[in-house]
């Protein structure tokens, strides 16, 4: 089962999705609503989307022509980074000036006991499925970092998962560790979505398949995968480390990682379009453009 919301004509709806793409309206006006009222019921949020789609029936609409928005407004998104090995030997690469099989700090933040963790963005600077995402205008070299992503609450507990686009500037963050914030946050650099998986639902989150596919012109030009299995580190330790001596919300997202990188001779460029694909939770796509500086401030195009 998963939630989602989208835009219909004035307003927006919840929805619950079942695994056959049925579509049942929820009398809800967010998923953080079913939450705190499973909580007050000692149930799960599936038991109570099950007492509302047993007595409804499915929209007359079809999930692939709806307008989605972000299945959630999460106050805040975390980001883990150097928790896939694929990860550890790009941030390697990016250090050392483009040397293969070298070894630097990365290393020893992969073998660490504390996980690399850092703040991505916020509701305001988070985007949703077909949303435009924008190259950094300091950065030549930038890609998408698909991920699956941890709806918790402000205990830990994870509520759900979804897809994560954690764009990054490769060059930035291979300059020096301390631009860290500059290579991955700025305006709409961050997307999530299309739906939130209710965690109850998955029987083994360290079975989900991601897909990324990237697109110039009309032609694939990126296609890879991965699978939550090569995970270096759990998510409930990803989890634990986040939410000691922090203040987190309700709804926060924890991205877990990349473990999907394209070639290092690629970058993304204008009017690419982006597909992750995680099983079980759907296609975050979203298209990708430019920001011009013009008079000391940044034009969309």
């Amino acid at each position: 089962m998963r939630v989602i919301r989208f835009q219909d004509e004035e307003k927006i709806v919840v929805a619950a999705v079942t695994d056959e793409d049925q579509v049942f309206a929820l009398p809800f006006t967010c998923f953080l609503e079913i939450s705190h009222l499973a909580d007050e019921r000692e149930t799960t949020v599936l038991n109570i989307i099950n007492e509302v789609i047993n007595d409804s029936v499915p929209l007359d609409v079809q999930l692939k022509n709806l307008h989605l928005l972000v299945p959630i407004e999460a106050p805040e998104v975390w980001a883990a980074g150097v928790t896939y090995l694929k990860s550890k030997e790009a941030r390697n690469y990016e250090a050392t000036g483009g040397k293969l099989d070298a070894n630097t700090f990365y290393d020893k933040v992969y073998d660490a006991e504390r996980p690399e963790l850092f703040f991505k963005s916020t509701s305001a600077r988070t985007v949703g499925p077909k949303d435009i995402v924008y190259l950094r205008t300091d950065s030549n070299w930038q890609i998408p970092e698909p991920e699956l992503g941890l709806v918790i609450n402000n205990q830990g507990k994870i509520l759900g998962y979804l897809a994560g686009n954690d764009m990054s500037s490769r060059d930035i963050e291979g300059e020096n560790p301390l631009y860290l914030p500059q290579a991955k946050v700025w305006r709409h650099s961050c997307s999530i979505g299309p739906a939130i998986r209710l965690a109850e639902t998955v029987e083994n989150p360290y079975e989900f398949e991601i897909a990324c596919r990237i697109y110039r012109n009309h032609e694939k030009v990126f296609d890879g995968s991965a699978s939550t299995g090569q995970l270096k580190r759990t998510f409930d330790e990803l989890v634990s480390f986040l939410t000691l001596d922090n203040q987190i919300f309700d709804g926060t997202v924890l991205l877990t990682g990349t473990c999907i990188v394209p070639p290092n001779e690629f970058t993304l460029a204008a009017d690419d379009r982006i597909e992750i694909e995680i099983s079980g939770i759907g296609i975050l796509e979203n298209l990708v453009k430019t920001q011009i500086k013009q008079e000391g401030k940044i034009m969309k195009n």
